[in-house]
């Protein structure tokens, strides 16, 4: 099972850089984007109807901002379109599909940058997810987040972390609730198979020729439950693929 996160920042504008090339050549069974920028009712079929898999939208109630999509080659159980919480569904975050081994999430998670109204809302989002996942660790043991978290766990994950440790997206604050996550039972699938890998980065400003010079932040995830550890078979980071600000990342599941 190969499962790929992407944030595209613009499907619209990742579709004209050379994005069905790269869906058709992965030879993935699923594939998560993030800031889709759009619904599917601004979509042509050739972005909503993907042979050979089965696509799945959450769109932002706000044109042209934040959504999901999840393209799946296995068809889900059941699909869920955000956390049942209007303040954060109506932003188009969270996909939940449910397989039959596994329950994944697809989340665009908030960016707290813009104001501190913002970074507030991103923290209640990680605060109510951390909460949802407990219940359903009562029932599900088998679980994958993936996405763009917006947050960069350790100093190992940026370029400069001494600069940003006032910025969010390196807080102490947000960099804790990662802490929660793995305490609540899952795992950095990059860092526990990459554990000492330094220089890995899936998002680069567009600003100074950071994404030349390497100067970047680690901040899309696959978080796997401790169940799915053993299945974990690689965690890779594709920083070659370019028509983003961010690059894929996928894992493989046995």
């Amino acid at each position: 099972m190969k499962i790929y996160s992407w944030n595209v920042n613009g499907i619209r504008a990742i579709a004209k850089k050379g994005f069905f090339t790269w869906i058709k050549d992965l030879d993935a069974d699923i594939v998560c984007l993030q800031e889709t920028k759009a619904s599917p009712d601004q979509l042509g079929f050739d972005l909503t109807e993907i042979a050979p898999y089965e696509s799945s939208f959450a769109s932002a109630e706000k044109k042209g901002y934040s959504g999901v999509v999840t393209y799946s080659k296995v068809k889900p159980l059941s699909i869920q379109i955000g956390l049942s919480e209007n303040k954060f569904d109506r932003e188009g975050r969270t996909i939940v599909s449910k397989y039959q081994d596994f329950t994944l999430f697809n989340i665009y998670f908030p960016n707290g940058k813009a104001s501190p109204e913002r970074l507030a809302y991103k923290m209640a989002y990680y605060d109510f997810l951390l909460q949802y996942l407990k219940e359903l660790l009562k029932t599900e043991k088998n679980i994958v987040i993936c996405g763009d978290v917006n947050t960069a766990h350790q100093k190992v994950d940026l370029a400069r972390p001494k600069e940003n440790e006032l910025i969010s997206g390196f807080l102490k604050e947000e960099r804790a609730w990662i802490d929660q996550l793995l305490e609540l039972g899952f795992i950095d699938s990059f860092r526990a198979l990459n554990p000492t890998v330094k220089d890995r980065y899936t998002w680069w400003s567009q600003r100074s020729g950071a994404r030349p010079r390497n100067v970047g932040w680690r901040i899309d995830y696959f978080f796997v439950s401790k169940n799915l550890e053993k299945k974990l078979k690689s965690a890779e980071i594709h920083d070659q693929v370019m028509g983003s600000d961010h690059c894929p990342i996928s894992i493989e599941l046995a």
